[in-house]
């Protein structure tokens, strides 16, 4: 078994869609990124990459190169998946935290757990994904960005040649 935590942060800004989870959630605001800066499957690709001992996706996906611009998370994590997989992992469960003060999440949480689920081919009930707010504090809680982290297990499994 394998353990590994990830950690993403992006700060808000006009002129941009909210990208969560792998769908656009409506809100006046977006998080600035080079990608489509979806804090919430960075930190999963993060803790995926970590727990397989792959570094991080800054190493694997560089905000430096322009094929990058824009692309979504949701094709990343499709490469992460992949690289785990051939890394001789599988992914026994994810346990996600979103920090955001607004919008409100609940009502989009189980589309991000399926869109997650599809991509590492496993069951929804592996995918655990909680939204809270800061209570106003912090650049959360002010409504300057979003913050997420995620942990992740990984099992031996057969590796990829």
């Amino acid at each position: 078994m394998r353990i590994g935590h990830g950690y993403d942060v992006h700060r808000l800004v006009p002129g941009r869609n909210l990208i969560l989870g792998g769908m656009r959630v409506e809100y006046p605001l977006g998080l600035d990124g080079h990608s489509d800066a979806d804090v919430l499957l960075h930190a999963v690709m993060d803790a995926l990459l970590g727990a397989a001992g792959l570094g991080d996706i800054g190493r694997h996906f560089p905000d430096s190169d322009p094929q990058y611009k824009g692309i979504s998370s949701l094709s990343l994590l499709k490469q992460v998946a992949e690289k785990v997989k051939q890394a001789g992992y599988q992914v026994s469960n994810l346990d996600v935290t979103l920090i955001a003060q607004k919008p409100k999440l609940a009502g989009y949480l189980p589309q991000m757990e399926g869109n997650i689920a599809v991509l590492l081919g496993i069951s929804v009930g592996q995918v655990n994904i909680k939204a809270t707010t800061e209570e106003r504090l912090g650049f959360t809680g002010r409504e300057e960005g979003m913050a997420c982290h995620a942990v992740c297990l990984l099992l031996e499994s057969e590796k990829m040649e």
